[in-house]
This record gives structure tokens, C-alpha cells and sequence, in this order.
């Protein structure tokens, strides 16, 4: 066993708005020797969120925020080069929440790390359909949003990690399936992955124009309206409701940066007289359907019913950029940085 030179991103200041690579600094670190039960793992595969620019700001959450010059942490995969821990092998491929670095040391509760078996599929869609995302657009979807056969469920950011699958599983249920993204590359994977009506929301800006589109994609309105962006969507949505229709709410990106509290959608009374169920929702409330999760997964990718895609930056240096580029609609699928 021996040290293991490493780079790692930390957070050099807070952003305000956007964030920007001066926001990050990339030093250099090192994972020595693990102690009594501590793992040592070089990571492969590093995955950046919206989420985490919530954890960039100084305030209280459902996850503590980031520290400054301290390493960021999220969602990784890698592989065990050395292990004092019961369980632990060298060799094994770990899930854990150790990334923006390229190898660290820890023991594995304190960066909850789990041994995976991948079933033949790459380690990192354990990152995205096979992971967190996979289980996010699952549990709201089937559990929140609990379609039926013929309804009409509208999903916004259709084409990222979260809304693909959304829109797939709306499929194999059997609904009629609009998604809403921005560009034409994404607008084509949509029909690719079988969305009945794709709406390009850069063609259509502002309330207004995102309603007509919306009216127009699902003429019989929309009973599940999986909430991703916020904003004019949200206004949107709730305009073409049907009553005692279900929003699950898993994100609201457009809002993120905004520095000031972005005004509300002024037609909220449309919750009352259609009588509509809004719920927010966080992934870790939803893991006792893991194991559901991955056997139904198993099932449709062995089917042939799930497509995914994947937008990759390569080296750790580039973690920065993947994560900026979130918010600028970059990535097509999920969003990864490889580390080896």
C-alpha cells in the first residue's frame, strides 16, 4: 500500500448568480496509506447536480452547504485500491459521496460508500439512470405523480438525466407523453426516447408562448406535470392543468442563480378551483423503493425500453466547467466528469 497523489476541487468563494471558475480552485492533495477500517479508492467517474448550488450558499438546507476551501463532495464511482474495512476488497467498484477528487481515503460510512455489482452495465450510469436520478424520476413519478394508463404527463428539462427517464417510464404506463427542452439536438433525442409532442422552449419564450405551445403538444391537458425548471414553466403548466392533476416537484433550476427571489407564477389560484396536489420532494425520503427500482430497471433495459445519454467533460480540471454548464443547458442526458 502506499499514498496516492491526488487533485481535488474546493470551493474558493460563494457565487453570486452564475457561478464561475473563479468560484473553484483545483489544489493538490494526497489519499495516504487507510487506517483501521478505512478504504482507499481511486475515482473514475465523478457526477455534478443542480442540486449543489443550493450547498454553495451559506444557509440552512436539507444538505449542509459547502464550506469554503474545503473539497466539494458529491456522487462518484470508483474503484477500491486498498482496504482495512470489513467488506471492502481491492478491486471492488464503490458508489459513495467523495467526488471532485481523484482518489481519497475514508472509511466508508463517513462518505457513505457502498460496493456495487454492475451487472454488466458501465459503472457510471450508477451515477445517473441506474443511480440517484434513476431513483429520483422513479419515486416521483410512480409515487407522487402515480399516472394511469391514458393520462397525459408533461415533463420539463425532458432531455436531462431525471426528465429522460421520467418520460420513458410515463411510456412503459402507458400515458401520452409531452417534454419540453431547448435546441433541436435535444428536441430529436426526445423523439428518439418516444415523446409523443416535444415542446422547444427556446422558440417559444415567456408565459404566454410556452401555454400555447403546451395547449397545442396536449390538447386534452395535462394530468402529471413532473416539475424540473420553475418559472414561466410552472405558470405554464398550472394554466393547462386538468383538475385533481399531480405535480411532483423535484427541482426548479431556472431559479438557482437568481440572486433576488424571483416573482411567483400569478396564476396560483388555479391550484384551488382545479383542485391540484403539489408536493416537493427529496430522493433519500424515496430509497425504500430501491429495490423495486433497480428490478423494474433491470427489466426495461433488458426490453430495450430505456435509452439514456450522457454529456462527458474529461479530467478533474473540467469538474468546474461540467457544473457550470448545467445551468447554461449544456449537457444532453446526464452530466459526468471522468477522473481515470
Amino acid at each position: 500500500m502506499a499514498a496516492i497523489s491526488t487533485k481535488e476541487v474546493r470551493l474558493a468563494s460563494r457565487p453570486d448568480g452564475v457561478p464561475e471558475k473563479a468560484n473553484f480552485s483545483i489544489e493538490d492533495a494526497s489519499a495516504p496509506d487507510p487506517g483501521p477500517g478505512e478504504i482507499q479508492v481511486r475515482n473514475s467517474w465523478m457526477s455534478v447536480d443542480p442540486y449543489m448550488r443550493g450547498r454553495m450558499v451559506d444557509r440552512k438546507s436539507y444538505v449542509p452547504p459547502f464550506q469554503i476551501g474545503a473539497v466539494l463532495d458529491g456522487g462518484a464511482v470508483g474503484e477500491v485500491v486498498a482496504s482495512n474495512a470489513d467488506g471492502f476488497a481491492p478491486g471492488d467498484t464503490v458508489l459513495s459521496m467523495a467526488g471532485w477528487r481523484e482518489a481519497y481515503t475514508a472509511k466508508p460510512e463517513a462518505v457513505m460508500a457502498q460496493k456495487i455489482e454492475t451487472f454488466g452495465l458501465p459503472p457510471q450510469t450508477f451515477l445517473g439512470v441506474a443511480g440517484m436520478p434513476g431513483l429520483t424520476a422513479y419515486a416521483g413519478l410512480l409515487r407522487l405523480g402515480e399516472p394511469k394508463e391514458g393520462e397525459t404527463v408533461f415533463v420539463s428539462a425532458a432531455a436531462g438525466a431525471v426528465g429522460s427517464l421520467v418520460c420513458q417510464i410515463a411510456k412503459i404506463k402507458g400515458c401520452r407523453v409531452v417534454g419540453s427542452a431547448g435546441g433541436p439536438e435535444k428536441i430529436a433525442f426526445l423523439k428518439e426516447i418516444g415523446v409523443d409532442a416535444a415542446v422547444d422552449y427556446k422558440q417559444h419564450r415567456g408565459v404566454g408562448a410556452l401555454t400555447r405551445a403546451l395547449m397545442e403538444a396536449a390538447p386534452d391537458g395535462v394530468d402529471v406535470y413532473f416539475e424540473n425548471v420553475g418559472g414561466d414553466h410552472l405558470a405554464a403548466a398550472l394554466n393547462v392543468m386538468n383538475n385533481k392533476g399531480r405535480i411532483p416537484v423535484c427541482g426548479m433550476i431556472s431559479v438557482y442563480n437568481d440572486a433576488e427571489p424571483a416573482p411567483g407564477p400569478n396564476n396560483l389560484p388555479h391550484i384551488i378551483a382545479k383542485r391540484l396536489r403539489i408536493e416537493g420532494f427529496i430522493v433519500t425520503d424515496h430509497f425504500d423503493l430501491q429495490s423495486k427500482f433497480v428490478a423494474d430497471l433491470a427489466e426495461w433495459i433488458g426490453a430495450g425500453k430505456i435509452k439514456w445519454k450522457e454529456t462527458v467533460f474529461e479530467g478533474v480540471e473540467k469538474a468546474p466547467d461540467a457544473f457550470i454548464g448545467l445551468f447554461a443547458g449544456e449537457n444532453l442526458g446526464k452530466m459526468l466528469v471522468k477522473l481515470a
